[in-house]
């Protein structure tokens, strides 16, 4: 699979954010600010050491760096991208997930092991302690599982506890799960998972904004931890201490304004405190994937998982199959009960029953007794 395209290759402004990529310490906020100030990632590379300290929160060491990113030879880590099967995508390429897109600092270059589809804007993220309880990761994985078998896609961040089961769990539902990595796509961590990452890698992706051979390093955690919020619809946080990284990705989800949920924990337990704490501040207590399901508000826009379904809110995942089928006949704008009859080809009487269904889980609205339309 070839990694990048011959006129992505080419193009100087790909060069500059793959150098940016390959040096330490500049991380998302950083490559925003030299775009803004330079007006491209490419003049920033050619900007001097004094012309770069004119950036806010850019110092000597960092200018440095900067300056030196400049002269680094890409060509080594596009024939590895190539040979390991690793995609690059930038912002503008057609498989860079719309979610991330939106984000406050959105990713400048994606190295993707795997792939990434359309159908996984319908994710969840689930997190939580590396330090899990048997409960925890019991629930972390159950939550994967149901919401993977309803349809959704499981983001996550592969470490050990929680993110580990969660992943597990969609593996073990045959669903789509993706893990964003603080290090490298090639430099797996911790290195234990390494067999998890490739069965991921192979029902959905691994993904990281580091080049491939990078290591991780602690403060990329939380900038990781951005990527799986904003990928996500909302978030599942399954035990967490009172400081635990898994409140960070809280306050950012809250921030992308995406719902938070909370398992509750026993409150004896440290690894509960954190969690328990979020529940009291607002944060949906969730017990059942039904009520991570009932919460999840309407997509940004229709999205088309199959050739026969277009899913608009959540909610329609768990229909069954008549409910599928007269929902897909429902127009957005109304509709005489007649023509969702004929499009149907069901009886009347199931239609009807049906619809009274779909009005109940606000699907649909019946605007008076001979016209009906789906709710966006």
């Amino acid at each position: 699979m070839s990694s990048v395209d011959e006129e992505t290759r080419n193009d100087p402004e790909f060069i500059a954010a793959l150098r940016l990529a390959l040096s330490s310490g500049i991380g998302p906020a950083k490559v925003q600010a030299l775009q803004t100030y330079f007006g491209s990632l490419s003049a920033a590379l050619a900007a001097t050491s004094s012309q770069l300290q004119a950036v806010s929160g850019i110092g000597p060491k960092v200018a440095k760096t900067i300056v030196s990113a400049g002269q680094l030879d890409v060509q080594c880590e596009l024939e590895h991208c190539h040979d390991f099967g690793i995609q690059i995508l930038t912002r503008s390429s057609d498989g860079f997930p719309e979610l991330l897109r939106e984000i406050a600092d959105p990713p400048t270059l994606l190295f993707v092991k795997g792939e990434i589809l359309p159908c996984d804007e319908l994710a969840v993220a689930i997190v939580g302690t590396r330090h899990a309880t048997h409960y925890g990761r019991q629930q972390a994985e159950r939550f994967g599982y149901e919401l993977a078998k309803a349809g959704f896609t499981i983001a996550s961040g592969l470490a050990r506890g929680i993110d580990a089961a969660a992943h597990r769990g969609a593996l073990k539902a045959k669903g789509r799960t993706i893990a964003f990595l603080g290090g490298g796509v090639s430099k797996i961590y911790p290195p234990e998972h390494a067999d998890l990452a490739e069965e991921v890698s192979h029902s959905g992706a691994i993904v990281s904004e580091s080049a491939p051979l990078v290591s991780p390093i602690a403060g990329a955690f939380p900038q990781r931890n951005r990527l799986i919020t904003g990928m996500s619809l909302g978030v599942v946080i399954i035990e967490a201490a009172a400081r635990s990284g898994a409140l960070i990705s809280a306050r950012m989800a809250m921030e992308q304004n995406r719902e938070v949920f909370a398992v509750p924990g026993q409150i004896d337990n440290p690894v509960a405190r954190g969690v328990n704490s979020l529940i009291r501040d607002g944060a949906t207590l969730v017990q059942s994937v039904d009520d991570v399901i009932e919460q999840l508000g309407p997509l940004r826009q229709p999205l088309q998982v199959s050739q026969q379904q277009t899913v608009i809110q959540p909610a329609e995942l768990q229909l069954n199959d008549q409910e599928q089928q007269v929902l897909q006949h429902i127009d957005l704008a109304p509709m005489s009960l007649d023509a969702l009859v004929a499009r149907s080809k069901l009886p009347v009487h199931r239609v009807l029953s049906t619809l009274s269904i779909l009005e109940m889980k606000r699907l649909i609205v019946r605007a008076n007794g001979t016209t009906v339309q789906r709710i966006a």
